[in-house]
């Protein structure tokens, strides 16, 4: 098909060319097997390739099932699988009561750890990331071991905490932040990257590097590194390079993932002044989705989430990462390459064991029975 439609005239081959790769792209991610629908490319996987496509090596990630009960109780990560009614529910809990879940080069380690070893569970249906530490879900950035790091360590450990919270964002599962306190700068940052926020009434949330003179997100990488921006001269930035320790708060994609989540204007309008929402005002401009009175244990937005998640686990597990996929390639093109890219992903669903399930159980008038394959 980009083969076909790059030999097409002008712009219009130009644009169907780059329609197909990002298809193709998007199938790709899929896994082994995947394929392009109908007049996109060949023809599309078998339930045989399919499966191949979804079962992770043996030996990998997902075959470190016990991993939360691993966990030892003064870790700073406490990652755990629910069980019984709550099967296929992992909540990831922040624990570093002394730093306010700052965010240090060991729960980074842990959390990506962690992150790889849920992103192949087919076990896994939904993940919450949570606070254990009560009136705190993350401050940020631990400015107190940043200081102690040499100019060489800030930029690699800058690069690997965008890294983590990309790959929290690229989960193939649904993912809810359940903030129940302070989220500030790159903790907002960390909740931005799920796809479902819910806050209690009296949390915290804002995007605040503006104060320190750094912006949230990407510029810190390109300062490091030496590499200029677009349209800028590193010579504009050469007050601050002097002060490294400084600029390192700085997170991932809070420019980018804050517009998406609640427009543009609002976003500049929050970044610019720095302002820091409680559970209301971040639920009037659309930054989380619920918000609920704090109860007395502290954990409101925690019970919410459980209760979201809950409700998640009855439907189609390939259908609901697919649905995922679906949703965040479509949203970053235009309508008619979302739509190609929703007919490559529904054709996915086609020949799964899941799908006849549900048919069935549909004419049976019973709970379908999902395995998700």
């Amino acid at each position: 098909m980009a083969a076909a439609a790059a030999a097409a005239p002008g712009a219009l081959g130009t644009l169907q060319a780059g329609r197909a790769r990002l298809v193709a792209a998007c199938c790709a991610r899929l896994g082994p097997g995947w394929r392009l629908p109908g007049p996109w490319t060949g023809p599309r996987a078998g339930p045989a390739t399919w499966a191949r496509g979804w079962t992770p090596a043996i030996g990998g990630p997902a075959s470190r099932r016990g991993f939360g009960s691993e966990v030892k109780t003064e870790d700073e990560l406490r990652v755990r699988h629910l069980e019984e009614e709550n099967r296929g529910i992992v909540v990831l809990g922040i624990n570093r009561a002394s730093a306010k879940n700052s965010l240090s080069k060991n729960l980074i380690k842990m959390l990506s750890k962690a992150v790889d070893a849920l992103k192949s569970d087919k076990k896994v249906r939904t993940i919450i990331v949570r606070s254990e530490v009560p009136g705190i879900f993350c401050a940020g950035a631990d400015l107190k071991e940043r200081v102690k790091m040499n100019p060489s360590e800030v930029g690699p450990f800058v690069s690997k905490i965008r890294a983590v919270i990309n790959e929290i964002a690229n989960l193939p599962v649904p993912t809810i932040a359940a903030i129940d306190g302070l989220a500030l700068g790159g903790g907002l940052e960390l909740a931005l990257a799920c796809d479902i926020r819910v806050a209690a009434s009296s949390a915290k949330m804002g995007l605040v590097e503006t104060k320190m003179a750094i912006i949230p997100g990407g510029v810190v990488k390109s300062v490091f590194t030496g590499r200029s921006l677009p349209g800028w001269h590193l010579s504009s930035f050469s007050a601050v390079r002097m002060s490294r320790s400084v600029l390192a708060p700085s997170m991932s994609g809070g420019t980018q993932r804050l517009p998406r989540a609640i427009g543009m204007s609002l976003a500049k309008e929050l970044i610019f002044s720095a302002r820091v929402l409680d559970g209301q005002e971040a639920k009037a401009v659309g930054l989380i989705s619920h918000v609920l009175e704090q109860n007395q244990e502290g954990d409101a937005a925690y019970r919410k989430a459980l209760d979201l998640a809950r409700e998640f686990l009855p439907q189609g597990p390939v259908a609901m990462r697919v649905a995922k996929l679906a949703i965040n390639q479509g949203m970053e093109v235009d309508l008619v390459t979302g739509l190609a890219i929703e007919e490559a992903c529904y054709a996915q669903t086609i020949p799964t064991k899941d799908r006849l399930e549900g048919l069935l159980a549909f004419k049976e008038k019973r709970t379908p029975r999902y395995k998700g394959e």
